[in-house]
């Protein structure tokens, strides 16, 4: 009977090799799962590779790096310029298949690489480069966290809990559903404002159109006419569009330096808690922008308890990925006080930075041991109120932007009408005099 090498881990966690006699790969990865163990390599007739035979390996491969940084080798990643990495969508699709593929016996090496035949581009780069680090002995997180851009933290620490727990394949299950969720969250906002960009775009085409067009027009017979002094209003629209027409560069540069500085504004924290505390207060998106902050809250919080993260770094997790730093600062008050030994629920009612039906759901989670419970019926509540707070949103917006534009519009036809009517009355008033001459 042939004998098969593995190398894997057991129901602790800790890595564990060595050899079984088996007719087949899959009869020997059954074995291994009847004996409790979780198979991420297995090898006819080779030796199996162990974590503390390839430790070194790792340590004299970074004095190579090094080498090789030091002779001009230089490794550009960007992401716009189609870098290695995986996309949010194609990592969720990527983590439901390797769920599936390990819950059917294949080990974890060989699931990998399935997945990368599949693949294309930065995708099959990543999983290729993480399907080597394991085969120099890494567990499956070390691997996923040498890639930050790819794998982000939360992912990282749930793949960590499962293997520690035993439980990667639900874990990756767990996973996928969150992703999926929450990729469902972004795109009913992303829809939602679909429309309202639609209009705004087409009001800024029509508004440009007119003040580049249309105004140089009447400006021209405004001087051909010498109607002489313009009311403030025309004079104002006259310059606006001559700006327009004439220095549009500046324009643009204004905007850009707009962006510029937001992009700057977002990247000091003081400024960043300013503009995410507006962003809490506005008026329309303000409830959208919170339902939303605190439906991710709940759902990732929920997601990395019941897989078996531990609180405190599970809190870490939120308050890195949660997406707004006035949130961010309650959930660091919260996991410092929960170091110290107090509740959840009652630290989270003193930030005043989550509302009462969160605060008490949590309490009750508290009191009957079922916070991940608890959570799910959070997030879930909220992403119903994320919902209506959208339609709600949406339908504030159409009226609101079709007064605006009516507004707009109204002002450039009163500017430009204005000098006209002055003429028609002059005329009306030369034409008068000139019959009234004439009787005499």
């Amino acid at each position: 009977m042939p004998n098969f090498q593995y190398a894997g881990l057991d129901a602790a966690g800790k890595a564990v090799s060595g050899s079984i006699e088996a007719s087949s790969s899959q009869e020997a990865i059954g074995k291994l799962k009847s004996m409790g163990y979780f198979v991420t390599s297995i090898n006819a007739g080779k030796s199996a590779a162990t974590p503390k035979q390839q430790a070194p390996s790792k340590q004299t491969s970074k004095p190579a790096a090094k080498k090789k940084a030091a002779s001009g080798g230089i490794n550009i990643n960007l992401p716009f310029l189609g870098g290695s990495k995986i996309k949010q969508k194609e990592l969720t699709i990527i983590t439901r298949q390797l769920a599936t593929l390990i819950g059917s016996g294949l080990p974890l090496l060989r699931a990998l690489k399935v997945l990368e035949q599949q693949r294309k581009g930065g995708a099959a780069k990543v999983l290729s480069k993480v399907a080597s680090e394991i085969e120099q002995g890494a567990l499956f997180s070390e691997a996923l966290a040498k890639f930050p851009s790819s794998f982000p933290k939360i992912y990282v620490a749930m793949v960590k809990a499962g293997e520690a727990g035993g439980a990667l394949e639900s874990v990756l299950s767990r996973l996928a559903e969150f992703m999926e969720k929450e990729a469902k969250l972004k795109g009913k906002i992303k829809s939602a404002m679909a429309y309202p960009a639609v209009v705004v775009v087409v009001m800024i085409g029509i508004l440009t159109f007119i003040m580049v067009k249309i105004v140089p027009t009447f400006t021209k017979i405004f001087e051909d006419m010498e109607v002489g002094d313009l009311p403030a209003t025309t004079v104002l629209l006259i310059k606006i569009s001559k700006l327009m027409a004439e220095r549009s560069y500046l324009i643009v540069a204004f905007i850009f330096g707009l962006v510029i500085l937001y992009r700057v504004a977002t990247k000091i924290k003081f400024t960043k808690y300013l503009i995410d505390k507006v962003k809490l207060r506005l008026f329309i998106f303000g409830p959208v922008i919170s339902k939303t902050i605190i439906a991710r809250f709940a759902r990732t919080f929920a997601t990395l308890i019941t897989s078996g993260v531990p609180i405190l770094q599970s809190l870490q997790i939120v308050r890195d990925t949660v997406g707004n730093e006035v949130i961010a600062n309650a959930i660091n008050e919260i996991r410092n006080r929960v170091r110290e030994g107090e509740g959840i629920s009652g630290i989270m009612l003193r930030t005043g930075a989550f509302p009462p039906m969160v605060t008490n759901m949590i309490a009750v989670g508290e009191e009957t041991g079922a916070m991940d419970a608890m959570l799910e019926k959070v997030a879930d509540a909220y992403e119903a109120e994320v919902d209506a707070a959208v339609a709600a949103m949406t339908s504030m917006l159409e009226p609101i932007l079709i007064v605006c534009l009516g507004v707009v519009v109204g002002f450039i036809v009163i500017s430009l009408f204005m000098p006209l009517i002055k003429i028609a009355l002059s005329l009306s008033g030369g034409a008068g005099e000139g019959g009234g001459g004439g009787g005499e």
